[in-house]
């Protein structure tokens, strides 16, 4: 094996991995975000009364969940454009990302929401706590902290999982790297180098939701445990 190790290519690149990273950063804070709130509004409905709703919402998961993230990708960015929907390749992605992690936002939360006990709801209510307040207080914020863990990793994987809209040129890091490489010629240092990047992402996305974790769930940081 007489393979010469050569980074001096790749690091001169470094200003356009960093925008790379950079969008692939702005891309997951959106979907996530959107997402978030709407699997979140999904999870309320899919325990509705209402039964089309709770239909659609069953349809619209079992979909997503079935269906690769690839082809969601270009359903939304090759097929929109078919019927005379042009999107640019980064709100593309956005939307498939989003439509992506809501679904399994959904049924994330809905195993929250349905872990709190009516007991706690009752004795809300005849405290005289108003339905939207014993909703938010007593449901939903009690949900989501029992289940953030999950969230967390769910959404960290969504950001490894952009990495799948290079296909459709949207410049995040994995297309940057394509185009680095196919200039260098030096395709495992560049993406040895990717990796490493996508590693520290990983991270950082870990620490910041350790972080808000820590800012809105006080209860758990008084007794000390962990998120």
């Amino acid at each position: 094996m007489n393979y010469k190790f050569d980074f001096n290519s790749v690091l001169a690149a470094w200003p356009r991995l960093l925008e790379g990273a950079w969008l692939t950063i702005e891309l997951s804070a959106i979907s996530i975000l959107l997402g978030f709130t709407l699997g979140t509004l999904c999870a309320i409905g899919r325990n509705s009364r209402i039964g089309l709703l709770r239909w659609v919402v069953g349809a619209y998961i079992e979909a997503i969940r079935n269906t690769p993230l690839l082809v969601q990708v270009f359903l939304v960015y090759f097929g929109l454009a078919s019927i005379g929907l042009k999107l640019s390749a980064e709100v593309a992605a956005v939307i498939a990302l989003v439509l992506n992690i809501g679904a399994y936002t959904t049924e994330i939360m809905r195993a929250g929401i349905n872990s709190i006990h009516r007991g706690q709801i009752e004795a809300a209510e005849c405290l005289g706590m108003s339905p939207l307040h014993v909703y938010w207080h007593v449901v939903l914020l009690p949900a989501v902290e029992r289940v953030y863990p999950a969230l967390t990793s769910q959404f960290i994987l969504l950001m490894l999982a952009s990495s799948i809209t290079s296909q459709i040129s949207a410049e995040e890091l994995t297309a940057t790297a394509n185009i680095v490489q196919s200039e260098t010629f030096r395709s495992f240092e560049v993406y040895l180098v990717v990796a490493v990047a996508y590693l520290a992402l990983s991270f950082l996305f870990r620490g910041l939701f350790w972080l808000i974790g820590q800012s809105v769930f006080t209860r758990k940081r008084k007794l000390g445990t962990t998120i």
